[in-house]
Parts: C-alpha cells; sequence; structure tokens
C-alpha cells in the first residue's frame, strides 16, 4: 500500500476463481509413493554400504499396496493431487504459446483437503469410484514388475476451482488451457504428456461446464 501522498505504482492483485467440472473421457489411474516405500527407501539409504546386496524377496501383500497407491484426505476422501492438474495447465500453456514460468505464479489450482500421509494437497472426486488395477512394470535392471494401483473408469467427475491473475488471464484463457491440458497433456498414470513414454492414452478429460465461448467450433 502505497502511503500518504504518495501514488501507487503497482496494481493491486487481480485475483479471481472459477469452478470447473472435469468429467474423465479415459481411465485416471492413480499411484502414489506410499508412505511403506518411502521408509523403505529411507533405510537403505540410512543403511549404507552395510546393507545387504540380496534381500530376501517379501510376500506382497496385493490389497495393502492397492489402498496405498490411492490418495485420501484427512476425512478418507479419494482426490487428485492439485500438482497433477496444475502441472498439465501449465504444460498446455507452451502448446498455446504461453510463457509457462509465469503460469507458475499467475494459476493455481485450491485444495478441498490434503493427505495426511504425504501432505499432498487434494481435489476431490464427485463422482467415481476407485478399482483395483494391477499394472505390469519394469523397475531395477529393466526387471518386470505388478504394481497394483487405483483405477476411475471413464465418467469419473471432479470439481476443480482455479485461482488465476485476473490481469495476465481471461476466464476463456483459463477454460481453453484446461482443455488442452485434458485433451492433450492428461493427468496421473499413463498419461500423453508422461517424462518415460508416450503413454498409455489415460487422464483424459472434458470440461462439463466450460466458460461461455470456448472452444467454439463455430
Amino acid at each position: 500500500m502505497a502511503k500518504r501522498g504518495e501514488t501507487a505504482t503497482i496494481k493491486r492483485l487481480n485475483e479471481k476463481t472459477a469452478s470447473f467440472i472435469l468429467m474423465g473421457t479415459t481411465v485416471y489411474v492413480q499411484n502414489k509413493f506410499s508412505s511403506k516405500a518411502r521408509q523403505q527407501l529411507h533405510d537403505a539409504h540410512a543403511a549404507g554400504s552395510t546393507a545387504k546386496s540380496k534381500n530376501k524377496k517379501e510376500v506382497k501383500d496385493f490389497q495393502a499396496m492397492y489402498e496405498a497407491s490411492i490418495h485420501r484426505d484427512e476425512d478418507g476422501r479419494t482426490g487428485i493431487p492439485v500438482i497433477a492438474l496444475r502441472r498439465a495447465i501449465i504444460r498446455a500453456c507452451k502448446l498455446a504459446g504461453y510463457v509457462m514460468a509465469d503460469a507458475k505464479v499467475g494459476i493455481f489450482v485450491e485444495p478441498d483437503g490434503f493427505d495426511p500421509d504425504d501432505f499432498q494437497s487434494l481435489f476431490h472426486f464427485t463422482k467415481g469410484e476407485p478399482e483395483y488395477f494391477e499394472s505390469m512394470v519394469r523397475v531395477g535392471q529393466n526387471k518386470p514388475d505388478i504394481h497394483p494401483r487405483g483405477l476411475w473408469r471413464p465418467g469419473w467427475e471432479a470439481v476443480a476451482r482455479i485461482r488465476f491473475d485476473g490481469d495476465a488471464y481471461t476466464l476463456n484463457d483459463i477454460g481453453n488451457l484446461l482443455y488442452r491440458a485434458g485433451k492433450q497433456v492428461g493427468i496421473g498414470e499413463g498419461r500423453p504428456d508422461s517424462r518415460f513414454s508416450a503413454g498409455m492414452g489415460w487422464g483424459l478429460f472434458d470440461i462439463k461446464n466450460p466458460p461461455e465461448g470456448e472452444n467454439d467450433e463455430g
């Protein structure tokens, strides 16, 4: 704030918020890094060179691994990590010719709660329940392994509240970035924008309540 007699040259932040209903057009697969996996990694590092090179294989509890793959808030409600959608929006900025670095400080996804296990901020699913799903992966020296994960079938829904800088973006800008994020980038495991592959075509979504004028195909 400018003092009396001074003129402010920096405008106040023009914060705006809009809610969008995301509707899954493909499956969404979640793979939370569980507390058990973190503890095992911690113990291995703590042991250092004294750690055994060949440990006895532990019997897998597939149901427990499945439950541990799902993000739930302090009330037990399932949700999508805020960072997953935010990363997708920021990546979509590059596709639309926007500066990605500006989006990091200009566009935010408001949380509905957080996962008390790893403190990930989440926004809730409003439709759809997770199902048990086994995914084949390759770990270590390219060895195949089975990882149980949570899967939501197409038609899942979640409400994303987007807070943005109204001087840098319009409501339609945000809607169109979300549209690109849902059609081209994706969220979760197997998304098209995966760092390690071209993805499985998972984690794509549409906007059920697009702003007026958005994605007008004429």
